[in-house]
């Protein structure tokens, strides 16, 4: 039965009250009145230009892998912002509340900030950062890159794939929600049973941060399975295993422990919220329960939880510097190798997390031991992308630059990691500052590795280059704060400090609090750099187009296809010959030779199921959040139903008949555009014009040859007869 509650309770309403508007806080109606001007401005263009019908038919309802791709950076985008904005506050908050005649404002005692509202920052930074910001950007790039460069019109599951968008952003939604709706948990982003259980923390926070996080996993879980899929039923005809670019292998490293510690999280999540809704005792102690099951069974996700967030980035890394380095990658299937590796040993280290729970010394020399050998197969990694370069043509454009800023940041986060994984050691800092440091610099390194990315496959994704100057001032700031920051964040924990104060007993700490205060006005200037990058990359775009090959030097199966790829990739599945494809057609002559005849093509048709099922969760999350059980209990069975019609619909694709896409193709040969008439297609699946002269920059003829490679995928090079390959594939 359900367990009673501390304070009223309705049945229309639940817990919800207007006493739970914050009203009186300055800080949060100020947030508040700017998202609503936000907000009404948006909605106010997005009427005087007449988009609702282009939003809802080209983004709300669309299951192009390559656009969800691009709303998963955007939601990431978005709450990498917010979670910088926590930062920031967190960041001043200690500054200014140092030592006992520090004065205080807003309330607070000391500094601006009350412990209760830092700790629901501090707790939601955390969850934000790892779950909302990282998670969305990396799943947001293995979507728009894997399938092109595994030769695939898209994901093996399209409807699963927009499905698992909209889940991801109704647990960001539902973060955001908790800004002005109530308050969010306060005691870490990982959560502390039994501070969590519901006699310790009554309020609503550890309820908002609980279904945030489960609609976080399952929409990760489900990306996960599709991209798999992917990777394994989808690669054009000659891609065999070993001719798989290194992000792709990566991405399937990541999403393998995906699959597999994501729905461990889940049933951690689901005891916990047994525990506080029915009152049964899986963590409490004194109830026949344990907590140290709930730390067990989260860090077993946790762990493995940064290597889904770094083999990604490593894969990014791998792509980058051969392209800049003018060279093939160094070691390819020892990198393949370190990519599992990495992955299995990744299931090995959880316990490291709490070396301090007297455990016996030789469980703690095992985890110690398995936490070191991480770094055998990440050194492998490091030495291949140093032999890449070794007598390479490097150059350093902002792709190289970042991606050197992210090897940087491997050395030193992996040293003072391996520094971390001493039990002995971990006694001293356990929960200390110099922690908190060594993991900031593993995440700016897969941020690093993200901007990186971004710089180097937007202009295959939009059809520009982004702009270098304003770039440059971005990463260079971006680096000049990191060292202001983490740097002295390292010396105060080695001088004892520990996390998640909100107030400074120690004056002597202030000088090296102030200099981490200067590092994060060295952030909003990287931020404000950041947001000129972008201004004057769109004015200049017309300036910045490009051809399928927009570096050069690229070298892997993505750059064949037109700038900006159309919603169907290639016109023909490209046959593989070799293991950098695009770079061996290119010194074998074949990038101009074009395919005769054109076949229909076989694509899935835009829903909008998906975000109706997103916004059915968030609505059942919210209001099991807030034990509004009517509305619950009407969310659920909606969803079921919605699920269950959707099941019996069989109209879910359509063909793009040879002419139009015959027609499609010449137009963006002669660079007049991609667009497609609603007659063809239907107003519900029209792909949006390009204006003449606006569009594609003339690429290079794709070839379609019947090619011979090697058995070590080098290619030797016997051609035929072009001939179409494609063939229509069910869904």
């Amino acid at each position: 039965m359900l367990v009673q509650l501390q304070g009223p309770w309705s049945p229309l309403l639940g817990r919800l009250s207007l006493q739970q508007i914050p009203y009186n806080n300055p800080i949060l109606i100020g947030t508040f009145l700017l998202v609503v001007v936000l907000g009404i401005v948006v909605l106010m263009a997005t009427t005087y230009y007449a988009k609702w019908g282009y939003v809802w038919r080209e983004w709300l309802t669309t299951v192009d892998h390559k656009k969800i791709g691009i709303m998963y950076c955007l939601v990431g985008l978005v709450m990498l912002l917010r979670g910088f904005v926590d930062a920031l506050m967190m960041r001043t908050q200690q500054a200014m509340a140092v030592g006992p005649d520090s004065p205080g404002y807003l309330g607070a005692l000391h500094g601006y900030l009350p412990p209760f509202h830092y700790g629901q920052i501090y707790t939601a930074h955390g969850l934000i950062m790892v779950v909302f910001a990282a998670t969305p950007l990396l799943v947001g790039l293995m979507n728009i890159i894997v399938p092109l460069q595994v030769g695939a019109r898209d994901m093996a599951y399209p409807y699963l794939n927009a499905l698992g968008l909209w889940l991801t952003t109704a647990g960001a939604a539902l973060v955001m929600i908790s800004l002005f709706v109530g308050n969010f948990a306060h005691g870490g982003w990982f959560g502390i049973v039994p501070y969590y259980e519901l006699p310790y923390s009554p309020g609503v926070g550890v309820d908002y941060w609980m279904w945030a996080f489960q609609l976080s996993a399952l929409g990760t879980t489900l990306g996960s399975i599709n991209l798999i899929a992917t990777i394994v039923k989808m690669r054009a005809p000659g891609m065999t295993w070993l001719r798989l670019p290194i992000f792709t292998w990566a991405s399937l490293s990541a999403n393998l422990i995906a699959l597999t510690s994501f729905p461990v999280l889940m049933v951690s999540l689901a005891f916990l919220g047994l525990d506080r809704y029915l009152g049964t005792h899986f963590y409490t102690s004194g109830m026949g329960g344990n907590l140290m099951l709930y730390n067990d069974l989260f860090w077993v996700w946790g762990h493995p939880e940064v290597y889904f967030l770094i083999l990604p980035a490593f894969g990014m890394m791998s792509e980058i510097i051969p392209t800049f380095s003018e060279k093939p990658l160094f070691g390819y299937v020892t990198m393949v190798i370190a990519s599992f590796a990495i992955a299995g040993v990744s299931w090995g280290v959880w316990l490291h997390h709490f070396f301090t729970m007297a455990a016996a010394p030789s469980v703690n020399s095992f985890y110690s031991v398995t936490t070191m050998l991480v770094g055998i197969p990440t050194g492998v990694k490091v030495f291949n992308w140093i032999f890449t370069m070794y007598r390479g043509k490097v150059r350093f454009e902002l792709p190289m630059l970042w991606a050197c800023l992210a090897l940087f940041l491997l050395l030193v986060g992996g040293m003072t990691g391996m520094m971390n994984a001493f039990a002995t050691n971990d006694y001293m800092w356990h929960n200390g500052v110099f922690v908190v440091a060594h993991f900031h610099l593993m995440v700016i390194l897969i941020a690093a590795s993200i901007f990186g990315a971004v710089e180097y496959w937007f202009p295959k994704v939009f059809g520009f280059k982004l702009e270098q100057r304003w770039g440059k001032w971005f990463f260079w700031f971006m680096v000049a704060g990191t060292g202001w920051v983490f740097v002295p964040m390292f010396f105060l924990g080695f001088t004892g400090m520990t996390r998640r104060l909100d107030y400074i007993h120690y004056t002597q700490w202030a000088p090296f609090l102030d200099v981490q205060l200067v590092g994060m006005v060295l952030y909003c200037l990287a931020v404000a750099f950041f947001l000129a990058h972008l201004y004057v990359s769109l004015r200049d775009r017309v300036k910045n187009r490009v051809g399928p090959d927009a570096w050069g030097t690229a070298r892997s199966l993505e750059w064949m296809t037109h700038s900006p790829v159309p919603y169907y990739n290639f016109a023909f599945l490209p046959n593989i010959n070799a293991r950098d494809e695009w770079a061996w057609r290119k010194e074998h002559g074949l990038t101009d030779l074009h395919a005769g005849a054109y076949e229909s093509i076989h694509m899935p048709k835009n829903t909008g199921v998906p975000l109706i099922l997103g916004i059915l969760s968030l609505g059942l999350a919210f209001a099991l959040t807030w034990r509004i059980w009517w509305l619950a209990l009407l969310c659920l069975l909606l969803i079921v139903a919605l699920i269950i019609i959707r099941s019996f619909d069989k109209d879910t694709d359509y063909t793009i008949p040879a002419d139009e896409v015959k027609r499609m193709e010449n137009s963006a040969r002669d660079g007049i555009g991609m667009g497609v008439p609603t007659g063809v297609l239907g107003d519900a699946f029209a792909a949006t014009a390009v204006e003449p002269g606006a569009g594609a920059v003339t690429p290079s003829a794709k070839v379609n040859a019947v090619e011979i490679g090697d058995k070590n995928g080098a290619g030797s090079g016997a051609i035929s007869v072009p001939h179409p390959s494609w063939a229509p594939r069910d869904r």
